[in-house]
């Protein structure tokens, strides 16, 4: 029964082009994108604006998201299995464990993922069913409420039950999924757009997101957060995208999809936050100064939760047809983060499913670890806080493993054996070897380490060592040195059947 389950999983491919970008394109456009780019954006803008946050995070894309993520593509379709298996395929069995690692930080991202998810679809339930609150009271009432009650667990469980329902039928379910979510997801996207910026005032939260404070780029965080910012909205060294490339066509171009996936997203990104700032600056315009709605904005809620959750719903009891924007809003975000949760799981079933699970035991394992797993975020809101920062900052140590990989097969014979195609009139260029190479690797020892110096001398002076602290550096550390504890403990036996 195995074998002829692991011969069917080989055999998977996308159908189409198209199928395989929506697909990746829906581990791109994910609650990231809408829930936690903007917010991101506020907290990292200086008092004349964010615009060089923007600078700094579109420079990500190049020299972070795109050369990586052309590496997932050229791993993934080279090794044909999920991410421990491929990674095998480029740098060797004993480095079994830095592949499950990059594993590991996905599954802990959907662990609190789903629970986001969640929040959505309740939401969105909020927005059919009941009136839209007409107070900041109101509007705290219903999320407090909701929380009180438990039910994050319930559209927790909702949403993973869900998700594993679309993994457990294979890659043909999840791309026929992303057909219909991601052209719907755009759709509204752009609706809400028209309706966004047609409002009295939005301009003014639109100039603030454009206009540059080049000050801001003297400060670590800010390109801290630029970099795990696009990580997040583009799915960059999570290995999700080398999951989806191990389904890949043998004629389906790397380079071009890669260009495709990451700039398509970060524009998806740029329209999302047009929407937010242009909704929020329209409507508290006239009540409140720009340094008072940047507030809201930087701050509002717990773990950063309040602007779409709390904000959002109010505002948009305040306009015309507020009541269809909101279910509009709450569809697309319900969209945007169940199409990225897909990819999530589908990484850890064809890791289970490559050590010789069937797909359907593979899939309900995972979707009963991720309910379990994902309980303590839904109960508690700083535990959640605490898993999205260690593990988003946890991405740049994926991201460095990933590279590592390249450097070990090479980076000039990846690129001529892994990623050009026969025939291909716009070969990737040498450019890619000197980024993948070394600055990725300089982006990843600059960074954390500039990040970690600082975390100590004015971060957080007074609780810099506690790992109870949710934000401090030994809470980072202590987790990513057992989860590293963990996969080298299970160094021999985390690799497929035929590595």
């Amino acid at each position: 029964m195995q074998k002829i389950e692991g011969k069917s999983e080989d055999k998977q491919r996308f159908s189409t082009k198209w199928g395989l970008i929506l697909s990746v394109l829906g581990i791109a456009i994910g609650t990231g994108n809408i829930w936690r780019f903007p917010r991101i954006a506020a907290q990292n803008g200086g008092e004349a604006g964010a615009g060089a946050f923007l600078v700094a995070w579109i420079s990500f894309l190049f020299l972070w998201s795109i050369p990586l993520i052309i590496a997932e593509y050229g791993i993934g379709k080279k090794g044909r299995r999920g991410i421990v298996g491929s990674y095998i395929a480029i740098a060797g069995k004993n480095k079994a464990w830095m592949g499950a690692f990059i594993g590991l930080v996905a599954t802990a991202i959907m662990f609190y993922y789903s629970v986001v998810a969640g929040w959505c679809l309740y939401y969105l339930s909020q927005s059919l069913q009941s009136g839209l609150p007409n107070s900041y009271e109101q509007a705290m009432g219903v999320w407090n409420s909701f929380h009180a009650q438990g039910i994050p667990v319930f559209t927790h469980g909702i949403v993973m039950l869900l998700g594993s329902w679309v993994v457990i039928k294979g890659i043909s379910s999840i791309e026929k999924v992303n057909k219909i979510l991601i052209p719907l997801l755009f759709t509204i996207l752009l609706v809400s757009l028209v309706k966004a910026i047609s409002l009295p005032g939005s301009w003014e939260g639109i100039r603030y997101l454009f206009t540059p404070d080049w000050n801001t780029l003297t400060e670590p965080r800010i390109w801290l957060e630029a970099l795990t910012q696009n990580a997040w909205d583009t799915g960059a060294a999570w290995g999700l995208i080398l999951t989806y490339a191990a389904y890949m066509r043998t004629h389906d171009r790397i380079t071009v999809s890669a260009f495709q996936t990451g700039i398509g997203n970060n524009a998806i990104s740029l329209v999302a936050a047009i929407i937010i700032f242009s909704t929020v600056f329209g409507t508290l315009g006239n009540s409140m100064s720009n340094a008072e709605i940047l507030n809201i904005m930087q701050n509002s809620g717990p773990a950063g939760t309040g602007l779409t959750f709390i904000w959002m719903p109010q505002l948009f009891a305040t306009m015309s047809g507020g009541g269809i924007f909101s279910i509009l809003f709450f569809l697309g975000l319900s969209f945007a983060a169940f199409s990225s949760l897909l990819s999530m799981i589908e990484l850890v079933v064809k890791v289970a499913v490559d050590a010789g699970f069937t797909r359907k035991k593979a899939t309900i394992l995972t979707g009963t670890a991720g309910f379990v797993f994902g309980l303590p975020s839904a109960l508690n809101l700083t535990f959640f806080g605490n898993q999205d920062f260690v593990w988003g900052v946890g991405l740049m140590v994926s991201g460095a493993f990933i590279s590592y990989a390249v450097i070990q097969y090479g980076a000039t014979r990846f690129r001529e054996e892994l990623v050009h195609q026969p025939g291909e009139t716009k070969p990737l260029g040498k450019w890619w070897d000197i980024v993948i190479t070394y600055v990725v690797p300089i982006e990843v020892i600059t960074l954390l380490g500039w990040w970690m110096y600082l975390s100590v001398a004015e971060y957080a002076p007074d609780d810099w060592f506690n790992p109870l602290s949710p934000y401090s550096l030994a809470t980072i550390l202590v987790q990513w040195g057992i989860a590293l504890l963990l996969v080298r403990l299970a160094q021999n036996k985390i690799w497929p059947h035929k590595a």
